[in-house]
């Protein structure tokens, strides 16, 4: 969201506080408007996105898009997994170390992600 912020004008951030501001009881995420996404700077996870139904209409008659799709999610998971650093990560750390919080951060909160992190030796096991 900090980096977000750095990219977004002001009428950007009012949007974005406009949504928040909002309880969204809606199945889709809160900072897709009628006119798309409100980030300025969109995370991978959400330009990696395809559900279900896209993904069957694209891939159905065209093989070898799905093959190449697969290719893609697998070099994503290089800079979004975390069994090796990825930036987020980090800039996560930062924050929590300031004394920020967000259900946001989960990287560093997540205790599935947090097991994963244990078993690829990147954090030692909690007492």
């Amino acid at each position: 969201m900090v980096v977000n912020a750095l990219a977004s004008s002001p009428p950007q951030l009012d949007a974005v506080e406009r949504v928040l501001a909002v309880e969204n009881r809606g199945f889709k995420c809160v900072f897709l408007s009628e006119k798309g996404c409100l980030w300025q700077v969109r995370p991978i996870v959400c330009a990696m996105f395809l559900c279900d139904p896209a993904m069957e209409k694209a891939f159905s008659l065209d093989p070898e898009a799905a093959a190449r799709w697969k290719r893609f999610e697998a070099r994503r998971k290089a800079y979004t997994w975390p069994d090796k650093p990825v930036l987020f990560d980090d800039l996560e750390q930062v924050f929590i170390e300031a004394g920020c919080q967000s259900p946001l951060m989960y990287l560093n909160t997540s205790p599935g992600l947090l097991r994963v992190k244990q078993r690829a030796g990147r954090i030692r096991k909690s007492s």
